[in-house]
């Protein structure tokens, strides 16, 4: 047999292959370091790269020696950069600023539900920008290994060292292998356009050694994507590093796989332990992880059968089509896999059912709400972009043409690009703003200072709630008319109709939503059903509390609009903030009203304090209790719960605004943005303004009574929370009322209730006061409205020590005890026994014995029983 006559060739290529394996061994061992919660992507993984290759091409696809050399460097590189090692000077730098910063911004908002402010974006926690640097190595590793040939390495010495030290190879084959590298991160579609060629040997080799590269993009994906087995999670390592959540399923689901085989043309897995129940999670992430595979090997078998290409042997996944057919292969012990996974077959009905009247109710006024927020966020966002941009507006028109009424909101904003349009906004119930994709097709939001309102990704889909024909037109800002689209829906359970349009037509930049209003918004449940004048103008100002950007709107008819100039309720002066949230009356006929207005604008001036975070920034500004409800005819003068400064709820326990937070995607019910601590020191304050002002009469203590002890856990001993025959009852009070009396007994039935205005209990049916008893006490635990009731619920001031009685099945007193220590009913016990020098047990036991069965009647007079507790004085 005669000798090799390529065999120096070979042995260059394999010479130099050689030396950029045991560089790269190097810097693969630190990948670890920037990523310990991945498996294994060191040296071994490369080199177990050259048995799957083997496994997916099978004989239907060989490599000559030059085409190996590539596909060898492409394999040691394609991970290389999974580690911060690996970049020239930081994955930040790498990632550039402005993306950086964005990227913060989403992991923030992903991990904490709101988005950053300025110091936040700077100095995020610790465990936010270790998160961000696993997602930016994620999200480059792939451009940057496209970069490795070519960065040069200083050695001690000061010498430039390369991976590929021989200039021809690095030079001509290291652009290709950095292509190569990148593109098991592409889409498999990505690959014939950029793959399509044929690469001519170098002068020195044979001529036949020409490269195909897609033949060598399509091995690399493969091989990579097939090569998970318990290698990659030994078994002592997942042990040492004590991982959780998502990255111990993956370490524990491969650490059960054994290698892969070629069967037909499918590639079979199998487990080399069954899974137990405490696994189930894990034998889940590897069906599903398994099916991916199952996708790409799909994927690259129908590319090279269209491009007419050598097909490779490796065509899919065997037994992933249903769970049950994988437990063949993946066994599983003491459980039984059943697939219950919430499934959307019918996503246009999904949309109709969650999108409109069933997630917001009958409120088409939420429609309107959710468009000016999107089309606030739209130009927030551009002024991010676009420094100096001030130009921003919103305009609102309603007009009607031959009885159809028709709503148009338009934004000179961001605008949209055909990706952001499915991508985004048709992408029901995830917010594009968060959407990764997204944000990298705009750098800079962040970093321009952008904080989006929208959270549930659900809002647009409000706008069914005015109708069912919507029309949107958008143009990003910095394209050209061309790239403007038109989407057009026939109702939400209907798919839409995205089309360009007509290249004569100018298209303004930014958004337009037009929509055909089901009803004449003048109607009952009409659009503007909650105004008082019927006005477009009113709706607005109901709706948009605060904004950035000036709103324009055209009431039907009329050629000049009305404009809402911006304004922020946490800079505003009182007399200002109570003006935003409770308007003028400009009409002449309601002069009256407009005088009172303004005198209990005295009185909210005189009363309001601020409620503030913990950084001393107003995120309210209101007064305690609302009695401006009482005094006022036909307004109500309800306080405001914001969300983004929009109207989100109504609330009678406070006049002025607090901001809040949606507990719910329809966000008719809010949270309060401030936790206990400041909500209390705002009572407290408030608490003080009113006895300073000389109004903490008796009707305000008993109506704050039951918040005041929620709140502070205690009672002052000069507020009143009762009311017996001789009046208002007081803590400090107690002992003397009840010193001399052998028995006591608490009503809390009707029909015998009380009002505050004047202090009196009355009987409900008939309506007039009466006369308590002298032993009798009537406890005035009045609640508030939400949200302040949510903020301090009953449960919060229980006696711990009965709290295991809240699960007997019968009404012990212990259970009892347990409801009403929280409460004012628990504070009177409490005196109570501090005065009869008794213990709770003495005297809720006796109750218990009498099955809670304690009525009396009033007098003669009112013959009817009345509920309640007879407490008798135990002997001494």
């Amino acid at each position: 047999m005669g000798a090799d006559a390529q065999a120096e060739q070979r042995e260059r290529l394999r010479t130099s292959y050689v030396e950029l394996r045991k560089k790269a061994a190097v810097l693969l061992k630190e990948n670890e370091r920037s990523m310990p919660d991945f498996t294994v992507h060191d040296i071994s993984h490369v080199d177990a790269l050259w048995e799957t290759a083997n496994l997916v091409c099978g004989r239907e696809v060989t490599l000559n020696p030059a085409e190996t050399y590539v596909l060898g460097c492409a394999f040691v590189l394609h991970d290389a950069a999974m580690g911060a090692a690996a970049y020239g000077t930081s994955v930040r730098a790498t990632l550039g600023e402005k993306r950086w910063r964005d990227l913060v911004s989403v992991t923030y908002y992903e991990r904490c539900g709101c988005w950053p402010d300025g110091e936040e974006l700077d100095s995020p926690p610790d465990e936010v920008t270790d998160a961000c640097l696993a997602t930016a190595i994620r999200q480059t590793h792939a451009e940057q290994a496209r970069r490795l040939v070519d960065q040069p390495w200083q050695s001690s010495a000061g010498n430039q060292m390369f991976l590929i030290e021989e200039v021809q190879l690095r030079e001509v084959y290291g652009p290709l292998i950095g292509d190569l590298a990148a593109s098991h991160w592409w889409p498999v579609s990505r690959l014939a356009s950029e793959f399509g060629h044929t690469i001519g040997s170098l002068p020195w080799q044979p001529s036949e050694w020409t490269i195909e590269p897609l033949k060598l993009a399509c091995v690399l994906r493969l091989a990579d994507a097939t090569q998970i087995d318990s290698r990659r999670a030994p078994t002592l390592l997942f042990s040492l590093r004590g991982l959780v959540g998502t990255a111990r399923q993956h370490w524990r689901f491969q650490e059960h796989i054994s290698r892969p085989h070629l069967k037909g043309d499918r590639v079979r897995y199998t487990s080399l332990r069954p899974f137990s129940a405490q696994d189930a999670a894990s034998w889940w992430l590897a069906l599903d992880y398994l099916r991916s595979i199952d996708e790409e090997l799909k994927s690259v078998d129908s590319l090279l059968h269209d491009l007419g290409r050598d097909r490779l042997a490796a065509r899919a996944v065997a037994g992933v089509d249903s769970p049950e057919r994988f437990a063949e292969l993946f066994r599983v012990q003491g459980w039984r896999p059943i697939d219950a996974t919430v499934k959307v077959t019918d996503v246009p009905a999904l949309v109709k059912t969650l999108g409109g009247e069933q997630l917001y109710g009958d409120e088409p006024e939420v429609g309107v709400r959710e468009l000016i927020q999107n089309a606030q966020d739209a130009v927030q966002a551009r002024r991010a972009l676009q420094p100096g941009f001030s130009e921003g507006r919103i305009e609102i028109r309603l007009t009607e043409t031959d009885g159809t009424w028709t709503l148009e909101i338009r934004d000179n904003g961001l605008g949209m690009d055909e990706e952001t349009l499915i991508h985004g906004l048709l992408d029901f119930g995830k917010s594009g703003w968060s959407s990764p994709a997204i944000r990298n097709t705009l750098p800079g939001l962040a970093d321009g200072g952008f904080r989006p309102s929208g959270r549930f990704g659900i809002g647009f889909f409000s706008v069914f709630l005015l109708g069912d024909r919507v029309e949107l037109i958008t143009r990003r800002f910095d394209s050209s008319t061309q790239d403007a689209r038109r989407l057009a829906f026939d109702g939400p359970s209907r798919r839409p109709l995205l089309t360009p349009l007509p290249a004569q037509d100018w298209v303004p930049e930014g958004t337009t939503v037009r929509v055909t209003l089901r009803r004449s918004p003048n109607d009952v449940k009409g659009l503007l059903y909650q105004t008082d004048d019927d006005r477009l103008t009113q709706l607005v100002q109901r709706l948009a509390l605060e904004n950035a950007v000036p709103i324009h709107s055209w009431e039907p008819g009329s050629n000049t609009p009305c404009i809402l100039a911006p304004f922020s309720l946490a800079a505003g002066s009182p007399e200002n903030v109570f003006d935003r949230l409770y308007p003028p009356t400009t009409d002449n006929q309601r002069v009256g009203e407009e005088k009172q207005r303004l005198q209990l604008r005295d009185q909210f001036i005189a009363r309001a304090t601020e409620l503030l975070d913990d950084k001393g920034r107003r995120i309210g500004l209101a007064t305690l209790w609302n009695d401006m409800y009482y005094l006022s005819s036909r307004r109500g003068f309800r306080g405001i719960v914001t969300v983004n400064g929009l109207l989100a709820d109504e609330s009678v326990s406070f006049s002025g605004y607090l901001a809040g937070q949606p507990s719910r995607a329809s966000r008719d019910r809010a949270g309060l943005v401030a936790n206990e601590d400041q909500v209390r020191l705002w009572m407290g304050r408030q608490e003080q303004q009113l006895r300073v002002n000389g109004q903490f009469g008796e009707p305000v203590q008993l109506e704050l009574a039951h918040t005041l002890n929620n709140a502070f856990g205690e009672l002052a001993g000069d507020v009143g929370f009762a009311l017996t025959a001789d009046g208002v009852l007081r803590p400090e009070d107690v002992t003397g009322w009840a010193a001399d009396r052998s028995e006591v007994f608490m009503a809390t039935g009707l029909p015998l209730t009380w009002r505050s205005r004047p202090p009196e209990v009355y009987d409900y049916l008939s309506g007039p006061a009466v006369r308590l008893p002298g032993s009798w006490i009537v406890i005035t635990a009045r609640v508030l409205d939400a949200p302040l009731s949510m903020v301090f619920p009953d449960v919060a001031n229980r006696d711990s020590a009965y709290e295991s009685a809240r699960n007997d099945t019968a009404l012990t007193w212990q259970k009892e005890w347990w409801r009403l220590s929280g409460g004012l009913y628990g504070l009177f016990l409490r005196a109570l026994c501090r005065t009869w020098s008794c213990t709770i047990e003495s005297l809720l036991a006796p109750v218990e014995q009498r099955s809670w069965s304690d009525a009396r009647p009033l007098n003669d007079e009112n013959p009817v029983p009345i509920s309640g507790f007879l407490l008798t004085r135990p002997p001494a």
